[in-house]
């Protein structure tokens, strides 16, 4: 997966379990020790995607817009990864166009993967009491 859809997760899980408070981004990225100019593009569209609730201003924020079990797992990774085909037969020129099954083999891999996570919210994720534990007393430095 990018980077962009590792982040995107990530701070999900954080707002889902900061629900008391609006959280900041310069929190989230010093809790996870990433850069601040990527979490801000991902805030951004997961802002636009209604994922997150913004507010700007000395006292803005972000917060989670839907409850964590309306967050499905792999409609999120389909929209931030895209759904196009893993390789691309079309645009490459290859002597082995129309004779190649790794195509048909990689494209059913990838309808078993989003079907796969499409099984799963957010709410799921968060079950792991050990992992609430350390976003919970983390988020609280």
């Amino acid at each position: 997966m990018s980077r962009f859809t590792d982040y995107s997760l990530r701070v999900l899980l954080y707002v889902a379990i900061n629900t008391e408070r609006l959280a900041t981004l310069n929190e989230i990225a010093t809790f996870y020790g990433i850069s601040l100019e990527h979490l801000r593009k991902v805030v951004h569209a997961l802002g636009k995607s209604g994922h997150l609730d913004t507010f700007r201003g000395k006292k803005g924020g972000i917060r989670l817009a839907l409850a964590p079990e309306q967050v499905n797992i792999g409609a999120l990774v389909a929209q931030t990864e895209g759904s196009s085909p893993w390789i691309d037969c079309q645009g490459n020129a290859c002597r082995l166009t129309g004779h190649c099954s790794l195509q048909t083999i990689l494209a059913t891999a990838q309808q078993a993967f989003f079907e796969s996570l499409g099984q799963h919210t957010l709410a799921d994720l968060l079950h792991n009491p050990l992992m609430r534990e350390q976003l919970i007393a983390s988020s609280r430095l």
